[in-house]
């Protein structure tokens, strides 16, 4: 039975655990995305992630659920923040765990274009001054939205 963690969280994510499938573990893939200090050609403090809150923790447990099943992977935990983030702070993290690396890496490459193209979360550059703006936005296969 795979072990699958998916949440929302608003402020720092959790440290990452060490395996407990001792013996059985062939890879640990680890992902963090970070948010750069420009948006759009424009300088920025922060990234301010909106979310569907309710919808996008089911898309996000849904999509860790299929990378599970699809790449046999013995455990997967999948956090992305919502709410402000500032510079050189992590937004998504994803720590997975497979017996084989060419399983993990398929995993994980798959799951970042799931998130991105399904997830009702919406992001926002947060200026020096305080003003937002829409930053580079992806089209959303569920909603037809960009976000």
């Amino acid at each position: 039975m795979t072990e699958i963690i998916a949440q929302l969280v608003e402020g720092p994510l959790p440290g990452i655990e060490p395996s407990s499938e001792a013996g059985q573990t062939g890879a640990e893939l680890v992902f963090r995305g970070i948010v750069r200090g420009e948006e759009n050609n424009e300088p920025i403090v922060a990234l301010f992630y909106e979310a569907y809150a309710e919808m996008a923790a089911k898309e996000l447990l849904r999509a860790c659920e299929q990378a599970a099943e699809r790449h046999d992977l013995q455990s997967l935990h999948a956090w992305h923040r919502v709410g402000e983030v500032p510079v050189d702070e992590v937004s998504l993290q994803i720590v997975m765990r497979s017996r084989h690396r060419e399983s993990g890496l398929e995993a994980m490459a798959w799951l970042i274009r799931e998130i991105k193209t399904i997830m009702p979360i919406w992001k926002w550059g947060v200026a020096r001054d305080g003003r937002r703006f829409p930053a580079a936005q992806v089209e959303h296969e569920i909603s037809g939205k960009t976000g």
